[in-house]
């Protein structure tokens, strides 16, 4: 069975470097807390998958979700590793809050630096099957 993970979208993060910045400074205690407003009805799958990160229309990182925690105020937070992992930037949609995203393995890692590509050359590069 796949795992399954999460998706949400980096809101203000422009690049893989701005998402970087807003990770190390959101980490505390070996720890990053994404606050959300509603648990997961599979919570108990997406632990040990991923929280990946959408920026400008893809996926290009993500961090391993650890557990999810109740809050005083009413909210949960999606408790994961600080350690950003790079993905090969996959095509995804921009929405509201979380998603659930299922693949048959992991994204592979990005050594080849099409993440810190500017969107539309990506785009068009992806269009012509030279990324």
């Amino acid at each position: 069975m796949p795992q399954l993970h999460l998706t949400k979208v980096a809101f203000g993060c422009r690049d893989l470097d701005a998402l970087r910045l807003r990770v190390a400074a959101r980490a505390d205690n070996g720890q990053l807390r994404v606050p959300t407003r509603m648990r997961p009805k599979r919570a108990a799958e997406a632990i040990g998958g991923n929280l990946f990160w959408i920026v400008k229309h893809r996926i290009i990182g993500g961090n391993r979700i650890l557990a999810f925690e109740d809050r005083a105020d009413g909210r949960i937070d999606i408790v994961c590793d600080p350690e950003l992992e790079t993905v090969t930037p996959v095509p995804k949609r921009a929405h509201q809050g979380w998603r659930y995203f299922e693949i048959d393995a992991a994204l592979a890692a990005d050594d080849s630096g099409a993440g810190k590509l500017p969107p539309q050359l990506y785009g068009r590069l992806a269009a012509l099957a030279l990324v």
